[in-house]
Parts: structure tokens; sequence; C-alpha cells
């Protein structure tokens, strides 16, 4: 009986799950069918604008220098930005999941705040920054050091947007975890160092992997905090998202199609490899990956 005197009724997992067939069908219709109008068609209408002039084209399209030029900057702003994240990502998690201290939550608020804060502001903060008319930007010119419309400010600009991406899939994990292990480790007589390699990063490794891959991911296909920093100078400053845009606004649709096929594919392997992780993750090879 209820607290109020009403009968209480009990119903079985089944009975409160289960949906008649109709409503099944109909609610894989209308999910199957909200995919594949956002997110199917529009992949490949991309791949087929990219290919609509032939593979030759297609070919000379992402061979032109510009695009190149586009192609080696997304890469290696990709290849400084990922590990400098990495490295904080799991700093910061440890420090978070592991100690007590004052700040811890100003930290991890901080840690948040590029979630909330449009990319055209962060790139815009960077310019008030580092600008000719910045705050810094007078002295950075006196010593030689160009940051705005340059390498540094667009890698400075990316950076800002994707460090949450490896510390927020470290750090609930690193909590659910503990740190009962590396203290045994630490009282068999095991360095800080060698607790961490052998210890630590083998119960973290699926979660930073995953980490990893969002951070890469949205780096290479950063558009607004980017697009404030560049300059959009082709051939220096523009990375893969940035000429897209210029080639489709001068009417270049194939080549536009044609980078963009490219930030698609990338997508996909993305995908391919975020889904190899939830399933190592569900066959019981690794902890689960923090989401």
């Amino acid at each position: 009986m209820s607290e109020i005197g009403l009968p209480t009724v009990l119903l079985s997992p089944r009975q409160v799950a289960s949906e008649s067939p109709g409503v099944r069908r109909l609610l894989i219709a209308v999910a199957l069918g909200f995919l594949t109008l956002f997110l199917v068609l529009p992949l490949a209408i991309v791949f087929s604008e990219a290919l609509s002039r032939g593979p030759v084209a297609y070919v000379a399209a992402l061979l032109d220098p510009d695009a190149r030029a586009a192609i080696a900057l997304t890469l290696t702003v990709a290849a400084i930005v990922v590990p400098l994240n990495a490295a904080f990502g799991v700093a910061a998690a440890w420090a978070i999941a592991k100690f007590d201290f004052v700040g811890k939550n100003l930290l991890i608020t901080l840690i948040d705040l590029p979630l909330s804060v449009s990319p055209v502001v962060a790139g815009l903060v960077f310019v008030l920054t580092f600008g000719a008319q910045g705050l810094i930007g007078p002295w950075a010119a006196a010593h030689g050091l160009h940051v705005i419309f340059a390498l540094p400010g667009v890698a400075l600009a990316t950076l800002f947007i994707t460090f949450p991406f490896v510390a927020r899939e470290l750090i609930p994990l690193m909590q659910q975890i503990g740190s009962a292990e590396e203290e045994v480790a630490l009282t068999l007589g095991a360095s800080g160092w060698k607790t961490f390699l052998t210890v630590t990063l083998p119960n973290v490794k699926w979660a930073l992997l995953y980490g990893v891959l969002l951070c890469d991911a949205r780096a290479m296909g950063e558009f607004g905090a980017v697009s404030v920093v560049s300059g959009h100078i082709r051939g220096l400053t523009n990375t893969i998202p940035l000429q897209v845009e210029i080639l489709y606004n001068e009417y270049d649709v194939a080549g536009a199609f044609a980078l963009a096929s490219l930030l698609a594919f990338l997508a996909l392997v993305t995908l391919g490899f975020k889904s190899w992780l939830e399933w190592r993750s569900d066959r019981g090879d690794a902890r689960p990956v923090a989401r």
C-alpha cells in the first residue's frame, strides 16, 4: 500500500519498457528518416559534388597550391594542439581527481569555459591581446613575434577552443577509479612516474584516446575562432574550412566540395575509430569510456 492508502501497482520492466510493434516501427522510421535527411543526404551531396567533374578534376583541386597549403596548415595546427591538450588534460584530470586544493572548482569551471564562449568571441579576445593595437601585440612585434595573422595565432585560437575535450573525458573516469591502485603501487616502492605509466595510464588509455580523437576532429574543423585570427591570407593562414569558404564564395564549387569531402572523410574516419573504441569498451577489454 502507498502512504496515502492507495494500492501500489508494481509493473515489471517488460511492462514499463515494451511498446507495441507499430510504435517501435514508427520510432525507428522517424530516427532513420532524421539521420538520412540531416546526415546521410548532406554527406552524399558533398561527395557527389566533389566528384562532379570527374576524379582528375577532384585530384587537381586537392593538389592546388592553396589547397595543399591549407591542408598542411590544418595538419600542422592539429599536430601542435592535440599533444598540448593531451598533456594538459591528463595533468588537469590527475589534479582534480586525486587531490583537494583551493581553487579546484574554479579550475573545473575554467576548463568548461571554451564550451560556453562563442568561437568568434574567443578569436576576438586573441586579436585584442596579440593584435597590433592589443595589450601584448606591440611588445611582441617589437621582438619579432608575429601572432595574429600567422601560425601562432591560428594555433592559439584552436588550442583554446579544443582544450576541454581531453580533460572532460578523463576527469569523471579518474574520479570513478579513485586512487587506491596508485597508493598500492607507491606502497610497494614504485616511483610516481612508474606508477603513472604502469597503473594510471593503462586504466584511462581508452578515455584518453577518445578525448584525443574528439580534440583532433574539432581542431581540423574549427572555423569561427580561426577565421578571426587568421586574416584569410591564401597559402599562409587559411586552414581547410577557411579555404572551403573562399572557394565557394568564388564560385569554385567543385574545388570547395573537394576540400569539404576531405574533411567529411576525416569525420567518417573519426566516427569509425570512435565506434571501435566503444566496441572495445563494451567487450570489457577496457574501463568504460567517459561520456
